[in-house]
């Protein structure tokens, strides 16, 4: 499974989106802010105090404690399909912060523990939605002690932010939000949070690299930092230099539980216009326009007559769909949207997350060596394909396929021959691979080779999907898959999607 597991994926399912206007979070109101861009002085040299800005910030991160039913399936404590994102990313070497959870004896009610940021002196507070998912109560405490009972005021699982509200006997201290698109390479950061419950802790690094992709879904652009965060950090702030919060802290790479130093976090300019919509109207409508893509390499370029190698390629388009109803087809090369340049396709992505449903909008495409405007009307993510498949009449198979995230095709002469199979080979072949989904997160690329479904051979296309679909009625959490590639086999266990 290791060969499968970083492999570039060729194709995706465009179903993003966010937003509308964002509120003016940085100008909410806070008792410190003036004070600390005084006494903050600038500071940025090696070996200097970070004491001014700790002592303006710390007082407005916040611990956050749920309790929650227990998941009896679960083996490591933790309830959150994004830890499941990134166990399938990273193997078992990557890990969503939260939870500092303790398991629960005799099934009982299980205990998670978070942190959070003040970023209004009324009580509004920003987290991770994995840091509250499926909570039954939420508890925050203050840095002083004070414990307060918290409630959701909204949260968002595919951007993995939340925000809760507590109603306090005196104005709480804030943080006010930065720029994080000015952030570099090589930048001074501060990551605050309660690492394993121990109390509110500061830790000191840089920021190592932007825009990481974790295929976690269509907004990942993460700020990968060089800070020691561990569980219980996540939901916390990420702040630099001058004292204002640049990220919220989300996710580690580990290879033993703890810190490397090899930290995520989501940017502040994309969770600034998150946080706002969440505590306007307490959830997101998300996008959605029905594509599967991939890349625009230079021999598809040559070959459709495009000038660069940029654009995303329409591998499939789904019926039913905003891209079906406008008029889009496999082959097309979109360039633009609204007018503003495609270059790949999770610029594509990124591009509807920007879009609410019922949104009209144009899409530029590039069909038989010209370039053409398709007029379209974004859709919504709670009319997607994987309903759209479920409907009666559109095949029940077709839907259970559609929950890992791969559409599969025959072993046609043709197909054997550009593959190089063996005379005998047969299966199902994956003809393409929605990256927002569980078989993208397991490693499956287009061009791999179904053999056997739960142990079972397979021999079609027809067959797999049948196999597929009954492991997903049997209540069964995942599929087994035996995949060739190359001259090599490999068991995948690919998880059923989780909504």
């Amino acid at each position: 499974m290791s060969s499968l597991l970083h492999k570039h994926r060729l194709a995706a399912l465009v179903g993003a989106a966010i937003l509308a206007t964002p509120l003016a979070l940085s100008a909410l109101p806070g008792n410190h802010t003036t004070a600390f861009a005084q006494a903050a002085g600038g500071l940025s040299a090696p070996g200097g105090s970070y004491a001014s800005i700790v002592a303006a910030d710390k007082p407005a991160v916040v611990t956050i404690t749920t309790t929650m039913k227990a998941d009896p399936n679960a083996d490591d404590g933790t309830v959150s399909p994004f830890d499941e994102q990134f166990r399938q990313f990273f193997g078992q070497q990557g890990i969503p912060l939260p939870p500092q959870a303790q398991r629960p004896q005799n099934g009982g009610e299980q205990m998670a523990l978070g942190s959070g940021f003040v970023i209004s002196s009324d009580g509004y507070i920003v987290t991770n939605n994995h840091v509250i998912d499926n909570a039954k109560t939420i508890k925050v405490t203050l840095d002083d002690g004070t414990e307060l009972s918290a409630k959701l005021i909204g949260a968002d699982a595919k951007s993995d932010l939340a925000v809760v509200k507590v109603t306090a006997p005196k104005p709480l201290t804030t943080v006010t939000w930065g720029d994080s698109d000015r952030l570099r390479a090589g930048d001074q950061i501060l990551a605050i949070g309660n690492p394993f419950g121990i109390g509110t802790t500061v830790t000191a690094g840089i920021v190592s690299a932007r825009g990481r992709d974790l295929h976690s879904g269509p907004y990942d652009d993460f700020i990968q930092i060089d800070a020691p965060i561990n569980h219980g950090n996540s939901g916390g702030p990420l702040v630099d230099i001058d004292g204002k919060v640049v990220g919220i802290n989300t996710a580690i790479y580990s290879p033993n539980g703890g810190s490397v130093g090899v930290g995520f976090a989501i940017p502040s300019d994309q969770a600034q216009k998150i946080v706002a919509k969440l505590m306007k109207d307490g959830s997101i409508k998300h996008g959605f326009i029905g594509v599967q893509i991939q890349p625009v390499t230079g021999d598809v370029a040559n070959a459709v007559g495009l000038a660069k190698a940029e654009g995303a390629l329409v591998a499939k388009v789904e019926p039913d769909t905003p891209a079906a109803k406008a008029g889009v087809r496999a082959g097309d090369v979109i360039t633009a949207l609204g007018g503003a340049p495609v270059t790949a396709p999770r610029d594509l992505s990124r591009k509807v997350a920007d879009l609410s449903p019922g949104e009209k909008t144009k899409l530029t495409v590039w069909r038989e060596g010209e370039s053409r405007e398709l007029a379209m009307t974004i859709g919504g993510n709670d009319t997607g394909t994987e309903q759209a498949a479920a409907e009666p009449g559109k095949g029940a198979k077709e839907a259970q396929v559609a929950t890992i995230g791969v559409g599969l095709a025959d072993i046609t002469p043709d197909v054997r021959e550009a593959l190089n199979l063996p005379r005998g080979e047969t299966g199902a072949v994956i003809e393409s691979v929605s990256p927002s989904k569980p078989a993208a997160d397991a490693g499956l690329q287009t061009g791999d080779v179904i053999v056997s479904v739960n142990q079972a051979p397979v021999k079609s296309a027809k067959e797999a999907r049948t196999a597929i679909a009954e492991a997903g009625k049997s209540g069964r959490k995942s599929v087994l898959l035996l995949v060739q590639r190359g001259d090599e086999q490999t068991f995948v266990a690919v998880p059923f999607s989780v909504g």
